[in-house]
């Protein structure tokens, strides 16, 4: 049965133990939107990160189990205290709890990913994994993304989004296993209308592989494909985004399908 148990974390001047905030990524530890995501949580925590080496996009929930990680304290951010993973952003998240903080943060930040992460991507996504297994780790947990794949991207405007979002968890909690997809699209602060709570629009990728020969005469395959949107609800992240809008998309690691097992569930599953 799902847990209505919302994670509750202390507001700013609170006179608690000051807040522990974990921040990673899956474009790696130099990227512009990790840097501007620090910066956009200095005032929430005391902030600590542990990123991939190296951009790790669309690894999804994938955990290094074949090879021997690597895990090295960096001077990247100043006055901020950094580690660099040389696995997946779910495996930057594990060594983290387990070897770097020793403990639950209180708080877990993943992005801000250059590009999308709405809609089907979400399952692709590096940056969402990393936040999903935040969740499952019962840490609260917010994935960031911006609809720009430029390194020399605006992230001004995101930043406030940002610390809005935060502000409002930080009040409110989330539900136990629930984390937030949260979407910004790639217009000057002043002409974005402002945040929708959405579902998850129902669209995926037409893939194509195009087929090309190496130096050798061998063939190889370079994944393409085009975006198809089928909702036309307004609803949905994808209306919110084309619209002007920040999508925020709760999403949960149950994948259970659970209007399915009263229909499954009309049959006789009896082994005879």
């Amino acid at each position: 049965m799902k847990s209505n148990t919302k994670k509750k974390l202390a507001k700013p001047g609170s006179a608690r133990k000051e807040r522990v905030i974990l921040i990673t990524n899956d474009d790696g530890i130099t990227a512009p939107g990790i840097r501007n995501l620090v910066e956009a949580m200095k005032p929430f925590g005391r902030v600590v990160i542990v990123a991939p080496d190296s951009p790790q996009s669309a690894m999804g929930h994938a955990i290094t189990i074949s090879k021997s990680l690597r895990l090295d304290r960096v001077e990247v951010f100043e006055g901020v205290e950094s580690w660099q993973c040389s696995g997946t952003p779910v495996d930057c998240v594990k060594l983290a709890v387990n070897k770097v903080l020793h403990r639950k943060p209180d708080l877990l930040v993943s992005g801000i990913n250059h590009g999308s992460n709405s809609s089907i991507n979400v399952i692709y996504s590096g940056t969402m994994s990393a936040a999903m297994e935040g969740a499952i780790e019962g840490i609260p947990s917010i994935g960031f993304s911006l609809l720009d794949h430029s390194l020399s991207a605006d992230f001004a405007p995101a930043r406030k989004i940002v610390e809005h979002v935060v502000r409002n968890v930080l009040e409110i909690g989330l539900d136990a296993g629930t984390l937030l997809n949260v979407n910004i699209p790639k217009l000057p602060f002043g002409k974005i209308r402002g945040i929708r709570i959405c579902r998850q629009a129902n669209a995926k990728w037409k893939e194509e592989f195009d087929e090309r020969l190496d130096p050798n005469g061998r063939k190889y395959y370079w994944l393409t494909g085009k975006f198809i949107n089928f909702d036309t609800g307004d609803d949905t992240d994808e209306w919110a985004l084309h619209n002007g809008f920040v999508s925020v998309v709760p999403v949960q690691f149950d994948l259970t399908a659970h209007h399915a097992i009263q229909h499954l569930n009309a049959v006789s599953w009896k082994i005879r």
